[in-house]
């Protein structure tokens, strides 16, 4: 596997413990709906989180967060409408954005909530 890869795997994973220890139900990783893939879909009391996990070796060229374009939030937006349907729910939405970069040895996780969208 490629080392930009890994990367994000680790930082996906990092991100998902982030969010247990920090009172989520993880309802699913990696889920796709056609062109779209949303990391994570966690839920805390009645909010939906749609979680974009940014992961980067250094922040010398930009923050993660940074990295999210326009055509990535729009299918993000597809994709949940979907989820939502087909899984009947009712419940708040929020975008959110777990910046993870790396600081010499360690990882730095940044949670941005309702990073770029809300409805």
């Amino acid at each position: 596997m490629a080392e930009h890869n890994e990367l994000g795997r680790l930082g996906e994973e990092m991100a998902a413990d982030y969010l247990k220890r920090n009172g989520y139900d993880l309802l699913e990783t990696n889920w796709t709906y056609q062109k779209a893939e949303i990391d994570i879909i966690a839920q805390k009391e009645h909010v939906l989180a749609v979680v974009e996990v940014k992961t980067r070796s250094s922040v010398e060229f930009g923050l993660p967060q940074d990295f999210v374009k326009p055509r990535k939030i729009q299918l993000l937006v597809k994709a949940i409408n979907e989820y939502i349907i087909s899984n009947d729910l009712d419940v708040v939405v929020r975008f959110d954005i777990i910046a993870v970069s790396k600081h010499q040895d360690d990882f730095k996780i940044e949670h941005l909530q309702d990073a770029f969208y809300h409805f």
